[in-house]
């Protein structure tokens, strides 16, 4: 057996037994993986390695922090409700454009944050009873706000799986917009669309709008919508006329987006308002830091190229196969991205490396769902009062497998995806 294969098997051993045994966080089991692995690699302890590595990903865990924040803000202000009361008023005529208008609108926060599962905690249970009042079964709405998790997790203009994929292989950020939009957004409108046709005929408006929050744009104008246009402008002001603006990091725009929150909506305390997003938003920026430590021994022992080398030598079939099945089977998309989006990235090397790089960030995404955390399927049960989050992940079965064929052949015709944008 080769070393390298000993190393490697040792971790993912100290990682599993973390998670399913002992109910250790993801994040935590990462961490004693990494040192394992130093271990039998005949590294000892390094602490070098170890603190540097943690620190791999400080740009997408401040992007996180800030954006929770932010999600928060905008949520305390009234903003997001008034957004979704709005929308249902304004569409619930046109079912059609209203279903897809709301698949966005769940998708959103996962845009700007990276974080499924602030799509489900902010839009998503904003969303919930309104399509529990419009008679669609509870595993549904819970499969429905979980899917659409996914794709704003994976849609531009943040993505942390590719980021951390990027970090891996020194790839910068940039380019990612049109393949990433184009691995979400399609997805997204064929799952909107089939909720409509398959469940909803007419709306009753008046129910529907009783189970959402009392819109605040009457009492505070249009300034209740200031601090999501000063964050939307900025962000496409870096990128298209950066000889005026420049980059002044994505983590500064949402906490600005953050402090005009402060004055243009319902008050907030600010400190407690940060305190609760950091709370929740935690287990995921400890998962980024274990995710680091993973990559960095990987890369210490030669665990990495081993990697590398081993998926080089498989036949397509047996590759594009093992990616589908086993990306998602980590049960967390910045694990799976670290783990095997890495190394996959040099297999593919003689395709177009950013849309490869968009489609296995779609693949780890799926993993979010996956037992045994099902961390969106359980978000989701709780949010549409469904007590078995198995259930939701049935529901979802067929959009998982349609995500992940879509990612496939996004990957195989990678060069060929480029002349679509």
């Amino acid at each position: 057996m080769p070393y390298e294969l000993l190393i490697l098997l040792s971790m993912l051993a100290v990682f599993a037994l973390s998670v399913f045994l002992l109910k250790l966080p993801s994040g935590v089991a990462l961490v004693l993986s990494a040192i394992v692995g130093a271990l039998v690699g005949g590294e000892g302890v390094p602490l070098r390695h170890l603190v540097e590595g943690s620190f791999g990903y400080l740009d997408a865990i401040l992007i996180i922090a800030t954006a929770m924040i932010f999600m928060k803000v905008l949520d305390g202000s009234g903003a997001l409700g008034t957004l979704g009361h709005l929308l249902m008023k304004s569409l619930y005529r046109w079912p059609t454009v209203l279903f897809i208008f709301i698949s966005f609108f769940v998708m959103f926060p996962g845009m700007l944050t990276g974080l499924s599962s602030a799509c489900i905690l902010t839009t998503g249970a904003l969303v919930a009873p309104a399509m529990l009042a419009m008679r669609i079964p509870a595993p549904a709405v819970g499969s429905f706000i979980a899917m659409m998790a996914v794709y704003g997790m994976i849609a531009p203009p943040i993505n942390i799986p590719v980021m951390i994929i990027g970090g891996g292989v020194d790839m910068p950020y940039i380019g990612f917009e049109r393949p990433l939009a184009l691995a979400s957004f399609p997805l997204a409108l064929i799952v909107a669309l089939y909720y409509r046709i398959r469940y909803v005929r007419s709306i009753q408006i008046e129910e529907v709008l009783s189970r959402l929050p009392a819109p605040l744009h009457a009492k505070h104008g249009l300034k209740l919508f200031a601090p999501l246009v000063l964050v939307v402008v900025l962000m496409i002001a870096i990128r298209v006329v950066p000889q005026y603006m420049p980059d002044i990091g994505i983590p500064l725009i949402f906490m600005l987006g953050s402090l005009v929150g402060l004055v243009t909506g319902e008050r907030i305390d600010f400190w407690q308002t940060s305190r609760t997003a950091i709370r929740e938003a935690l287990p995921v920026m400890v998962i980024l830091v274990g995710v680091g430590m993973f990559v960095q021994i990987m890369t210490l022992t030669g665990v990495r190229g081993f990697l590398a080398v081993g998926a080089l030598n498989l036949p397509p079939a047996f590759l594009y196969l093992g990616i589908a099945l086993l990306m998602p089977a980590f049960g967390s998309a910045y694990a799976s991205a670290s783990v095997l989006g890495v190394p996959l990235v040099y297999v593919f090397l003689g395709k177009n490396e950013i849309v490869v790089t968009s489609a296995l960030s779609l693949i780890a995404g799926i993993g979010d769902l996956m037992p045994p955390p099902m961390l969106l399927c359980a978000f989701a049960s709780q949010i549409v009062g469904e007590k078995n989050p198995f259930q939701i992940l049935k529901r979802s079965v067929p959009f998982i497998v349609l995500s992940l064929i879509a990612a496939i052949a996004m990957i195989a015709f990678a060069d060929s995806v480029v002349k679509l944008y």
